[in-house]
């Protein structure tokens, strides 16, 4: 049975592998990444000790990124922004899998438009981990992934280079879809649509790519099984190409907006933005020192930061 010993498990399918069809998650970094600000994405280095994470204004209409990291005393350093993240709005931050990049999008001006005033749309763009621990400057990852006339949303990077996103481009199936620009020699390659077993007439946004390719998590908005808003799904890959996506479990899906999901290095952790309602116990502390101010405001209708054992999703 899936759930026997696991956190974060109501019920089962007991006997078919499938997943559970009720999770509780719980809430996940009280006072660094959950708190009363709007909070969303968690990516991690692939040794976890280092994390870059997204806050937003009230409105989620601007965005900023911060980093942290564990120190030897196992406290987290309080967040700054990486030298990569500017005065612009950058958001969505995915790692490569070797750690050695982190992919994003801002509406910074794109090189030759220094000093001009932000762009209306998101483009791709990455940094580089350096040999001395720090990071390079931001680079754009040109056409054909970045569309100057278009948002471009949640760059996620597969093992092979293979870069899936979130846009809306001529050849999709209505709205935001989700596409794939692959790897070949070095160079990103003209963006393929994931396709009906992924894409539907509404919005998808938000991959997180696998990184060995086998599954993609993504949110989408209002679709006939939704619990309301943003919802979570799956879609695995098979002998036959990507299998039509799963409603993920109720307890992750809820009436609010279920989104902003990755997974941690080790393949253990789901972790998503909601902003649910909550009022119980906020759980393990993370800020060092306390700062209870940074406490307000959780579960008021800003994001929040949950996390579930994958291997309660089958994953």
């Amino acid at each position: 049975m899936l759930c026997v010993g696991l956190a974060g498990c109501r019920t089962t399918n007991a006997g078919t592998g499938a997943p559970a069809t009720h999770c509780v998650p719980e809430l996940y970094g009280a006072g660094l990444f959950t708190t009363g600000a709007w909070d969303f994405f968690l990516a991690f280095t692939p040794d976890q000790r280092r994390v870059v994470f997204g806050r937003a204004d009230d409105g989620f209409e601007h965005y900023t990124l911060y980093e942290t990291r564990l120190g030897t005393d196992g406290s987290w350093s309080p967040p700054v922004k990486p030298r990569f993240a500017s005065g612009w709005s950058d958001a969505d931050p995915h790692f490569t899998p070797d750690g050695r990049a982190v992919f994003f999008i801002s509406n910074r001006p794109n090189p030759g438009e220094e000093g001009t005033a932000a762009r209306a749309t998101f483009d791709v763009w990455t940094a580089s981990l350096q040999a001395d621990g720090e990071w390079s400057e931001a680079r754009r990852v040109p056409e054909p992934v970045s569309d100057a006339t278009r948002d471009e949303w949640s760059p996620s990077v597969a093992a092979n280079g293979d870069l899936y996103f979130g846009a809306d481009r001529p050849g999709g199936h209505g709205g935001s879809d989700l596409w794939v620009s692959r790897l070949v020699g070095g160079v990103h390659q003209p963006p393929e649509n994931l396709g009906d077993a992924i894409n539907t007439k509404g919005p998808e946004v938000e991959p997180w790519i696998a990184p060995d390719g086998r599954f993609l998590l993504f949110s989408a908005l209002n679709r006939a099984d939704s619990r309301g808003s943003y919802d979570l799904y799956v879609s695995r890959r098979g002998p036959g190409g990507w299998e039509p996506a799963q409603h993920l479990c109720e307890g992750i899906n809820s009436p609010a907006r279920d989104f902003n999901q990755s997974v941690s290095p080790d393949g253990q952790w789901l972790y998503f933005s909601s902003n649910r309602p909550f009022t119980g116990p906020v759980g393990t502390r993370f800020d060092t020192p306390r700062n209870d101010a940074s406490l307000e405001g959780i579960g008021r209708g800003t994001g929040d930061i949950y996390r579930l054992p994958m291997s309660v999703l089958g994953l």
